[in-house]
């Protein structure tokens, strides 16, 4: 199902339900999964790999030539997950070889309108970027992390699984998994993301757990090394806090606060 009008390269991939729309430009060495739908005008550039039942609206440009002055033509590449929805002129970029070569969306992530991911960035599963939502350079998302409104995330930064950014945010350092994190110009905590965290049906209790850890670590004037200390010997140390305290002592870019 290709219109005619469509530039699908030689050494292109495609399987057979794939439909595409007027005017898509797919380049070599693309490989498009079955069920997928790509919508009129959007550009696929080369060594990019769609996964199955994928959704691609008009405009978007995936797989182009990262914004890095390191990059110097190398042969890069973009994955993205099945089940994704990538709304109208949305971009994401390829890898560069210093990053480590790929930048790779979760399944099931949805893209809203002029939503950007830069070079060597990585989404979990089930991410959510609102409209102008945009990613620097070598950042990893955590499975079913949202990004409100024209947040914008600085380079190298990690943002933690169910944690939820508000709009106009400006991320300069990792925000812990199952909070909320908002301000400009730099983004401050605001509590565990609690309304969240009940949509994805995490238990009451759980929830009450983590509220304790992120009290003793962010909330009683502790170094981060005292709170994790005192989380581990005073907290239930259940899957979510271990997840919780490993984030925050693991980081090297800094906590946001």
């Amino acid at each position: 199902m290709i219109h005619p009008t469509a530039v699908v390269d030689s050494n292109a991939e495609i399987e057979r339900d794939v439909e595409v729309g007027p005017y898509v430009v797919i380049g070599s060495d693309v490989r498009i999964h079955a069920g997928t739908v790509i919508g009129p005008h959007a550009t696929i550039d080369p060594y990019t790999t769609v996964g199955p039942k994928c959704t691609i609206f008009q405009h978007a440009a995936i797989g182009g030539v990262p914004q890095a002055l390191k990059y110097k033509g190398e042969k890069t590449f973009v994955k993205i997950g099945g089940g994704t929805t990538i709304r109208e002129f949305v971009t994401i970029h390829r890898g560069t070889e210093f990053g480590g070569g790929m930048t790779e969306v979760g399944e099931e992530n949805y893209l809203m309108a002029y939503s950007h991911i830069a070079h060597d960035c990585f989404t979990g599963r089930g991410v959510i970027f609102a409209n102008g939502a945009s990613l620097g350079g070598h950042i990893r998302v955590g499975d079913y992390a949202t990004l409100g409104a024209f947040a914008a995330v600085h380079q190298f930064a990690r943002i933690g699984d169910y944690a939820f950014v508000g709009a106009v945010s400006g991320v300069t350092k990792d925000i812990p998994p199952y909070v909320l994190a908002s301000g400009t110009p730099r983004a401050k905590l605001h509590g565990l993301n609690s309304v969240g965290l009940r949509r994805h049906h995490f238990s009451a209790q759980t929830i009450q757990t983590l509220k304790g850890a992120y009290r003793i670590v962010f909330r009683l004037g502790l170094t981060l090394n005292q709170g994790i200390e005192r989380v581990r010997a005073e907290v239930e140390q259940t899957p979510e806090v271990i997840n919780f305290i490993e984030f925050v002592k693991s980081s090297e870019r800094g906590i946001t606060r």
